[in-house]
């Protein structure tokens, strides 16, 4: 792991979150693999993989964006939990005014259309819908990598960062598994059905590369930065993953719970254990 820590800081802001962002997206593209095995998955399973995604996003928000974001506010001199509160807000408007122009279609039953209107095909806007989940997530990945760059301890802090990868990576596996295998049964083929379900994830590389150079660029930015990618986060969390999860019978809703709480937990010590 240390070897791995100091390759990483020889690298540059943007080219570490490049990296990071790079795993992010490899780990969406595993995952959206998962149609040339299966056609179809358990809507208590598809509940499972988007609950454990939503409690990765919502510790990830915590650790490793909100609680950086307020030290670094406050050894800015700022007003902590304006400055914070401020980024938080913003990044959540961002992501409404994202999701209401946009044009997407969501994953539930009703395949219910946002944005304006359209008429690109449903497999494109499915596909789109994902796209804007994964915004945030490589938004996460490159502001943490940048703040890397002015940390009193840079390895430290390049661990945490790698955290913030491997969480975003891991809840990636089953959220790809969760675009392919609905657009196979949209009757797509496997193939197209793959291309499409690890496309979503492109936008994470780009996401964390800007993510990356702006904080370094201007760092006082930072804390802003950091609350801006959680109070994405947490839009998407709330406004997607969790009611989409719920859209069950109630005798089956507790395997959305479950999920959440793992993947709140796996999470929680990959950023106490690295950071």
């Amino acid at each position: 792991m240390f070897l791995i820590v100091d390759w990483v800081l020889s690298l540059e802001a943007w080219q570490q979150a490049l990296v990071g962002t790079s795993f992010t997206y490899f780990m969406t593209a595993l995952g959206a693999g998962l149609v040339f095995f299966f056609k179809d998955i358990k809507k208590e399973v598809l509940n499972m993989m988007l609950g454990f995604a939503s409690g990765v996003m919502i510790a990830a928000s915590f650790w490793s964006l909100l609680d950086p974001a307020i030290k670094q506010a406050e050894e800015n001199g700022s007003i902590a939990w304006l400055v914070v509160s401020f980024g938080f807000g913003l990044g959540g408007l961002f992501l409404y005014v994202a999701d209401k122009t946009l044009p997407h279609m969501h994953f539930g039953p009703n395949h219910e259309k946002e944005g304006f209107p359209s008429h690109l095909k449903r497999t494109i806007l499915l596909v789109f819908s994902i796209t804007l989940h994964n915004i945030p997530e490589g938004l996460a990945v490159g502001v943490a990598f940048g703040a890397a760059n002015s940390a009193d301890d840079p390895k430290k802090a390049v661990l945490a960062a790698i955290s913030v990868a491997l969480g975003i990576g891991i809840q990636n596996f089953p959220e790809g598994a969760a675009v392919s295998i609905p657009l196979r049964q949209e009757n797509l083929s496997r193939k197209k059905a793959f291309i499409y379900g690890q496309a979503s994830g492109i936008v994470e590389p780009i996401a964390g590369i800007i993510g990356a150079v702006l904080v370094t660029k201007v760092t006082l930015l930072l804390p802003y930065a950091l609350a801006f990618a959680a109070g994405a986060m947490i839009y998407v969390v709330v406004e997607e993953l969790i009611p989409e999860a719920q859209q069950t019978v109630t005798s089956k809703r507790h395997f959305a719970v479950f999920g959440v709480m793992l993947g709140f937990i796996i999470m929680m010590i990959l950023d106490v254990a690295l950071g």
